[in-house]
């Protein structure tokens, strides 16, 4: 079994934008520069096979390369926040892209999670905090609700590999699929 998902990986620039968000944010725990990407489908433990079956259809995976732009703050959880994230701005081609992908990955027999996909960058996990830092958070997120990255260019796919570690997950580049 593989613990693996694949995405977006994020330029620098944008990487530096993300971090002035968190630095702006009271985040308990911050996700660290480094793991700052933008999951398309999660494929959970995946038997090799599996994945094996899913590298080749991403590698046959023909879609063209398109802008994207990070746009607005959020927090998951509602009442009891656990997460914060930037959000994406509407991008038609990247549904579309996340739509074949995760086709490719059920068919593949990957374990996909069934929730609905909602495009974003997760900036900090933490345990939902008391009621005076939820409202701090909550007023950031307000605060931050004008951000927004340049638009760059997409022009590939990349494979993680997430290993579980106390200290949280370690990420491996298993291999990265460019588009057209």
């Amino acid at each position: 079994m593989i613990r693996a998902f694949i995405g977006i990986d994020l330029p620098q620039a944008v990487r530096g934008a993300l971090q002035v968000q968190q630095f702006l944010m009271p985040l308990p725990r911050k996700v660290e520069p480094e793991k700052l990407h933008l999951t398309l489908v999660f494929l959970g433990d995946c038997p090799e096979l599996a994945l094996d079956a899913a590298h080749e259809g991403f590698e046959a995976l023909r879609e063209t390369g398109f802008a994207l732009a990070l746009q607005g703050l959020g927090l998951f959880g509602k009442d009891k926040p656990h997460s914060a994230w930037a959000g994406v701005a509407p991008s038609p081609e990247l549904m579309h892209l996340q739509t074949k992908v995760e086709t490719i990955a059920r068919r593949a027999g990957c374990p996909i999670d069934t929730r609905k996909f909602v495009p974003h960058v997760t900036l900090g996990h933490f345990p939902p905090p008391p009621l005076p830092e939820t409202a701090q958070l909550e007023r950031a997120v307000a605060m931050g609700a004008g951000f927004r990255t340049e638009p760059w260019p997409v022009t590939e796919l990349t494979l993680w590999r997430s290993h579980l570690a106390s200290k949280g997950s370690h990420y491996e580049v298993l291999t990265r699929y460019p588009l057209a």
